[in-house]
């Protein structure tokens, strides 16, 4: 008995010193991400080229803690966070949480470093390592609804790509996801921000309102000079790319289109819509930076090695091609992210072809993605993302089911049935000409308050002064640093987010 008791105090032990010890990435920004029950620190790598880069957001939200300008990016509250040359501390450090409930509806499920149960069973977090960075898990509960194990559905296949539109602890086309043991790996930016294209592989409920993140994926998709600007159409030109705006596109150091400077270096996260176009989701200025250029295949001639993307000519005879799932060959009609070391008249000359965000075609894989329809024959037969969708049963939020077509932003989810995403939900987020919903979501802690017009939430600017933000459960003079609130926002301008409501949780 006593050599049982003494084997059980070492057991014990031995799980006390995993869930406490870290792991340390390179060359990252550091994102601090707080859910309830526990604190998950995930340490992404930030490559490609980042000079000239904005500084980051301060991570932490904590209540008395401070802030440094060049900190990391979207946070989280109560942690501290060491990011680009800046680190800050809210109230109550770090903490591991040790196990916080994971109700799913799918049976048991596999965690990325952990182990964890299904329906009403609880979750213990491990550390797990991976290509992009290191992430330390306590398995809490976020308050998503799903904590790092079980969900609606169960498949490590699931993906969902799209543009960041919320934090807490990541919320991409309006799926908040669990991130306490995800593998973060952005490029071209020291960390996540509102706005930014990305990946996330990981199950997802079948209401696609939560989910468990695996992976999630990042890098920028257009950077070059600005060479023409049409402010009427609220669009622009950069390596022969047309470039749309909306409504929701963020602004992170300007206060929209006809406030950058002509000849100005951009840095553009997007969703590819027809050839030769790309949707912004945030917009950066930069210093001079080597090119970046996404979009369609066309014109492949793999004899000459060379095929186009909008109105230039891409030489990858001596680049590196990566990310085909299924190692397919490079073909026409494959969205790619083409890096090269520098631009010429109308040619790159690539140093990287990437696949843009694959998704798995495999039947049976659930996939909800944001992007712009193409090849519309009607709502049995369109494309989003290069992705067949038949969305001819779907529910439709947002409008009018005859406001589909081409050109039109939608979020389309469901599952993959012989290399057609079946839809099951398609929610219009913006019609050419009219608009549409658009929206961003913070959840967590106030901090650096210092009044309704200036705070921050998960290390996001807010303002919260306009004279039509609603206030649930509380008014503006209830805010203050360490209150807990969910704030929901239409536009980012000047990296500031314009609150339209304030709920206090």
């Amino acid at each position: 008995m006593k050599k049982a008791f003494l084997r059980a105090a070492l057991a014990a032990l031995s799980t006390a010193l995993l869930l406490s010890c870290g792991g340390g990435g390179s060359g990252g920004g550091s994102v601090a991400l707080v859910g309830v029950g526990g604190t998950a620190s995930v340490t992404g790598s930030s490559r490609g080229d980042v000079s000239g880069s904005p500084a980051g957001i301060a991570a932490a939200d904590g209540q008395g803690g401070s802030a440094s300008a060049t900190g990391g990016g979207l946070g989280g509250a109560d942690g501290t966070s060491t990011g680009n040359g800046g680190s800050s501390t809210g109230a109550g450090g770090s903490s591991a949480g040790t196990g916080g409930s994971s109700a799913g509806a799918g049976g048991s499920s596999a965690g990325a470093g952990g182990s964890s149960t299904g329906v009403g069973g609880t979750s213990s977090g491990g550390s797990s390592t991976g290509t992009g960075g290191t992430s330390t898990a306590a398995s809490g509960d976020d308050g998503s609804g799903v904590g790092s194990g079980g969900t609606g559905v169960s498949t490590a296949d699931a993906s969902g790509v799209g543009g960041v539109d919320g934090a807490g602890s990541i919320i991409v086309n309006g799926v908040r996801y669990n991130t306490d043991t995800a593998v973060l790996n952005v490029e071209d930016a020291p960390s996540l921000q509102l706005g930014m294209s990305a990946k996330v592989t990981g199950p997802f409920s079948a209401d696609f309102t939560s989910g468990v993140a695996r992976r999630v994926d990042s890098a920028a998709d257009l950077r070059g000079t600005l060479s023409s600007v049409n402010l009427a159409q609220g669009s622009f030109v950069i390596l022969g790319t047309t470039v749309t705006t909306d409504d929701s596109t963020v602004w992170a150091d300007s206060t929209g289109l006809a406030a950058i400077p002509a000849g100005s270096t951009l840095q553009v996260w997007g969703l590819p819509g027809a050839p030769g176009v790309l949707r912004a989701t945030r917009v950066e200025q930069r210093g001079t930076s080597t090119p970046i250029l996404t979009g369609t295949v066309q014109n492949l001639d793999p004899g000459r090695r060379t095929f186009t993307i909008g109105t230039f000519t891409v030489d990858y005879g001596t680049a590196v091609l990566s990310g085909s799932l299924d190692g397919s060959p490079l073909a026409n009609g494959t969205l790619v992210r083409v890096r090269a070391a520098s631009v010429l008249p109308g040619r790159l000359s690539a140093t990287q072809v990437q696949w843009w965000y694959p998704v798995s075609r495999a039947n049976g894989t659930p996939l909800q993605l944001a992007g712009i329809v193409t090849d519309y024959a009607g709502l049995g037969s369109l494309t989003v993302l290069n992705v067949p969708v038949n969305a001819a049963s779907a529910q439709i939020t947002g409008g009018p089911a005859r406001s589909v077509g081409n050109g039109v932003k939608v979020e389309v989810g469901g599952v993959i049935s012989n290399g057609v995403l079946q839809a099951t939900k398609l929610k219009i987020r913006h019609v050419p000409g009219t608009g549409g919903p658009s929206s961003f979501t913070l959840i967590g802690n106030v901090g650096n308050f210092l009044s309704p017009a200036s705070f921050r939430v998960r290390g996001q600017p807010i303002d919260a002064s306009g004279p039509g933000v609603m206030f649930v459960n509380g008014t503006a003079a209830n805010l203050g640093n360490g209150v807990r609130v969910n704030v929901e926002g239409a536009q980012v301008v000047n990296g500031v987010l314009i609150a339209t409501r304030v709920s206090f949780e």
